[in-house]
């Protein structure tokens, strides 16, 4: 089960060693099945065995043994996140001593947990639920990673930089995975027609909270404030940048980042599997 279009350095495009994995997770091999094609898999519209594996992924690296959240907080699948560091990583050459802001890291602080355990790069993550943070900061107390990731809060959901840097930060990236919706009822609407496409109604195969999934205008409206505050504070970090899930999206920030001044404006295309994506990145 190879995973097509993963980065060449993500220890993952090769697909899954089950065998591998269950040692890493024991508890992944209740949700061990065989499919139609006669190949090992899990059932992946079942969300706990969803996140067992992902689970199992992430322990594949020596330096994590913990990664606990609540259900209801989103399961990122660790593929994708790692093809995201791997690519800030080609983005930024041979920089030393890396330092990271992750935009609405989570619960799950799975970015700068990567980050950390892939490069040892240092992160500030910040998000605007306490409870996350919470969660988050026992994430890294319980795999010793305090010294390389810190948390602050941002208490203004309006905002996504603002308030959020301080006088002496200078980053070599920042990064975000923004909400894809507008509001509540959209991303309940987008469940549904998911949990239809995988053939299973009654289960939820994703989660996530309010902030997690919607902000008010959706993903435009959260990339052209997180563009036009880069703007405000333009050399706060060499690159900004952020996963764009609406290829649309990308053509109305670009236009928008020559009238604030941006002057290197890039794409980077992520593919995992049959999902597109993209990594947007500007700079000034």
């Amino acid at each position: 089960m190879k995973n097509k279009g993963l980065h060449p350095e993500n220890r993952f495009n090769k697909g899954y060693d089950f065998d591998v994995l269950v040692k890493q997770n024991p508890i992944l091999e209740e949700f061990i099945i065989t499919n139609k094609y006669n190949s090992i898999t899990i059932d992946f519209s079942n969300p706990q065995a969803v996140k067992e594996l992902n689970k199992a992924l992430l322990f594949t690296y020596k330096n994590i043994s913990v990664w606990d959240f609540p259900d209801e907080n989103l399961c990122p699948p660790i593929p994708g996140r790692l093809d995201y560091i791997h690519h800030l990583n080609e983005l930024l050459g041979n920089e030393k001593n890396i330092k990271i802001l992750d935009i609405g890291t989570g619960a799950t602080c799975i970015y700068p947990l990567i980050g950390v355990a892939e490069y040892n790069w240092s992160f500030v993550a910040t998000d605007i639920d306490l409870d996350a943070l919470d969660t988050a900061q026992d994430n890294i107390d319980d795999n010793n990673f305090t010294d390389n990731i810190e948390l602050r809060q941002q208490f203004k959901e309006e905002h996504i930089l603002k308030d959020i840097l301080e006088d002496d930060d200078f980053f070599s990236a920042t990064m975000c995975n923004p909400p894809f919706y507008k509001s509540a009822e959209e991303a309940q609407g987008a469940n549904k027609r998911k949990s239809r496409n995988l053939g299973n109604n009654a289960v939820r195969n994703f989660s996530g909270n309010n902030n997690e999934l919607w902000y008010v205008g959706g993903e435009k409206a959260f990339l052209h404030t997180y563009l036009y505050e880069s703007s405000l504070q333009p050399k706060k970090s060499k690159w900004f940048t952020s996963l764009v899930s609406k290829k649309e999206n990308v053509e109305s920030l670009k236009a928008s980042s020559k009238k604030l001044g941006v002057t290197e404006f890039k794409t980077i295309p992520m593919q995992q599997g049959n999902k597109v994506t993209r990594i947007v990145c500007w700079r000034f």
